[in-house]
């Protein structure tokens, strides 16, 4: 008899996890992808940004693992409603929890609860039709927008905040959120970060994307692009001769402008309804390498705050979660036994896409270990325990049928390859008219 595992999450970590289980094993094994949306590959479908097509083909890769008969996607199956932990050891002999890190990092400032204070996970997911958000959640009526955190995620939000709706019109941006970017107001845009450049999170090609940016000046200040001497990697370098170059030119006069902003934090968000404004810190390091206050302050007056300042993975109902590294708790990806965990709930979000191919084959030796010789085992059928309550799983065949529904969208309003359907609703009347 195979062993037979269920893999949690159906993005990069639980595919790359459902791949190294079928390469790695001796035996026979079979996979059960359980995913709580319709639609499979999480952070590369949700999280990249839709003009960054080469990453999003990533999502070829992960299809094919998809299509592997040893592999079988289960959309729409939820931890927690429709089956517990309990259910799962009586229906697999292993499970590996892969679900990622699905939100931001809080401020902690006051203020930061106010209308039109968000986190950047919601704007990107609404960008990238993600079913969690409701199209209108926003309307860009505010003439100034700050975003928190000089990460590749600050620099993907600020590149859609300051690209025309043309700009993005040959992407899978749903169309009612590319009419939204095309009424937007926003004509400043201002990227905060609490350090210098050289400490900066971006890679050296998503900076250059900001520089290439056909609709907005990008400026730097010069006195904020000053670095002290240090023997830096050729990343850093790279960002610091950019940042530095920037700093030393004149605006073009186009019709927005992105001022990317060092040495500064933020201290409170301003207003009484909704945010009015942004009081900032300027900010230095101290002999011991720590980010002080001056006690020098400014104030922008932006109506909106998107805080991109790290994500971070929320706990599983009946699964141990450290509340100190917001992770699993785990042993080279053991948990308990019978279960493992793979991904950013592993180790944190870290490293790149292609971190979680080695995370996973990590995790996948660790359980292949535990259960060498034990698989075959009397197990509960899941097939039959969903139906039982209720549920009805989204098969991999309905999974393209959802996408063949976004590219006869993208014809029809001649828009690229594909649009994306935007709810559950949507979805499911694609796959099961």
């Amino acid at each position: 008899m195979a062993l037979r595992v269920a893999v949690i999450g159906s993005g990069p970590a639980g595919i790359y996890t459902a791949e190294a289980l079928v390469k790695q094993s001796g035996e026979a094994v079979e996979v059960d992808v359980l995913e709580r949306l319709p639609t499979p590959y999480g952070l590369v479908r949700y999280g990249v940004a839709p003009d960054h097509t080469s990453i999003k083909s990533i999502a070829g890769y992960l299809r094919r693992v998809l299509e592997l008969p040893q592999v079988r996607f289960l959309g729409g199956v939820t931890l927690g409603e429709h089956l517990s932990v309990a259910d799962l050891l009586a229906c697999y002999d292993a499970v590996v929890y892969a679900t990622g890190a699905m939100v931001d990092r809080r401020l902690g400032i006051p203020g930061e609860d106010l209308p039109g204070s968000v986190a950047a996970t919601d704007f990107v997911n609404w960008y990238c039709g993600h079913p969690d958000v409701d199209p209108s959640r926003f309307t860009l009526d505010s003439s100034e927008v700050a975003v928190i955190g000089v990460g590749n995620v600050a620099v993907d939000v600020v590149r859609v905040l300051a690209k025309t709706a043309e700009e993005l019109s040959a992407t899978d941006v749903p169309h009612d959120v590319l009419e939204r970017l095309g009424d937007s107001q926003v004509k400043a845009i201002h990227m905060i970060g609490r350090r210098g450049p050289e400490h900066a999170k971006f890679t050296l090609k998503e900076l250059r994307e900001l520089g290439a940016l056909a609709n907005a000046d990008v400026c730097v200040r010069p006195d904020e692009a000053v670095v002290l001497g240090g023997d830096f990697p050729r990343q850093v370098r790279g960002n610091i001769e950019v940042l530095q170059s920037w700093a030393s030119r004149e605006p073009a006069g186009r019709p927005r402008r992105l001022d990317v902003r060092f040495w500064l934090r933020p201290v409170e968000i301003l207003g009484a309804d909704r945010v009015e404004g942004l009081k900032l810190e300027r900010t230095r390091l101290s002999d011991e390498g720590r980010v002080v206050g001056t006690g020098e302050y400014e104030t922008l007056p932006v109506g909106m705050v998107l805080r991109s300042v790290g994500y971070q993975s929320v706990p599983l109902p009946g699964v141990p979660f450290s509340e100190a590294s917001m992770t699993v708790p785990n042993e080279a990806g053991r948990v308990r036994e019978r279960e493992y965990v793979a991904g950013w709930l592993k180790r944190g979000p870290t490293g790149v896409i292609g971190t979680n191919k080695s995370d996973a084959a990590e995790t996948v030796r660790t359980l292949l270990s535990d259960l060498a010789g034990a698989g075959g085992g009397p197990l509960a059928s899941v097939d039959a325990l969903l139906a039982e309550r209720g549920a009805h799983p989204v098969t991999y065949a309905e999974w393209l049928a959802i996408e063949t529904a976004e590219a006869e969208l993208a014809k029809t309003l001649g828009r690229g390859e594909r649009v994306k359907l935007v709810g559950l609703e949507a979805m499911l009347r694609a796959c099961r008219p």
